[in-house]
């Protein structure tokens, strides 16, 4: 085994501000949390900052009539601590790693690397893990619906609903009963909105993500320990997640889901990467505090 595999990323505590909202897209709830991140240097002044995600469990998908078939059924699913992008991997950041520009349909160093394959992507993490001596790869489906949720149970991170004031998507469209909002037509910079109760940023809209996972129609027999469900056929559809500022707020729900061959390199798919985590033997004031979720969100997230 290479040991350079067995480096843990360094520790250091971020904090910042999240909202939560009702169905009118009023706002309700305003929160500080503090957190522990770490960047990586990718050379040519570019850097990719990661969040510790903490253990726990989740209800993975969406109960009763609501949402889509094919996010039933609703089960519980237990996810281990891991890092994950902050934000989606940006243009600077993939020509830092890949020494390369691609032909993105927005363009701009801190907007997501969109027109991205699965396959695409998952030539970036291989490429980052031989800079870095780090094992870098895509999220599991289900380790990217609880980054999102973030303790939450509402259709989206940020409560009942979004308006365009949270994210980028198609604001002429409402969800529930917010006020309608704008329609940019491209992608935002990274970091454009609020972030999540777990500290990351446009989990809803921008671009739709991909996963390491392999397109299923439902989640009978779905694992529920956190990994990918996979039987290791690169050529299968894959799952992304999120929506993208091409979509209503319906499909940038947490638990929405899009089926795509591994090949198809849209002008709204783009990733995030996921990292082994923070050494457990730290000190636990060092580790991230979210006891401050359970008064927000009235459950424990581990």
């Amino acid at each position: 085994m290479n040991k350079e595999m067995d480096v843990q990323p360094a520790a250091r505590e971020d904090e910042s501000e999240t909202v939560l909202v009702d169905a009118t897209g009023r706002l309700i709830q305003r929160q500080q949390y503090r957190g522990r991140t770490s960047a990586e240097d990718l050379g040519a002044a570019t850097v990719l900052e990661m969040v510790e995600i903490p253990s726990g469990a989740f209800m993975m998908g969406t109960a009763g009539f609501k949402g889509y078939d094919d996010e039933r059924p609703c089960h519980w699913v237990r996810i281990s601590s891991f890092l994950v992008g902050k934000y989606p991997i940006t243009q600077e950041q993939w020509k830092a790693v890949m020494d390369q520009d691609r032909p993105y349909r927005c363009k701009g160093p801190r907007r997501p690397a969109d027109r991205v394959s699965w396959q695409g992507a998952n030539d970036f993490c291989a490429k980052l893990s031989r800079k870095t001596g780090k094992r870098y790869r895509l999220p599991a489906e289900a380790e990217w619906e609880y980054a999102c949720r973030a303790g939450t149970t509402t259709p989206f991170g940020c409560g009942e609903t979004l308006t365009t004031e949270l994210a980028n998507y198609v604001g002429e469209w409402t969800y529930q009963q917010e006020p309608k909002g704008i329609y940019r037509q491209e992608t935002t910079d990274v970091g454009s909105f609020l972030p999540n109760a777990f500290g990351l940023y446009d989990m809803h809209g921008n671009v739709w993500e991909w996963c390491q996972d392999e397109w299923h129609g439902d989640y009978y027999s779905a694992p529920t320990d956190g990994t990918a469900w996979t039987r290791g056929n690169p050529l299968e559809y894959r799952v992304l997640r999120g929506g993208s500022w091409h979509e209503p707020p319906a499909n940038c729900r947490s638990a929405t889901r899009l089926k795509m061959h591994s090949s198809e390199a849209d002008d709204c798919f783009g990733f995030r990467v996921v990292v082994q985590g923070f050494d457990e033997s730290l000190p636990i004031s060092t580790r991230r505090s979210t006891r401050w979720l359970d008064s927000v969100f009235g459950k424990a997230t581990s």
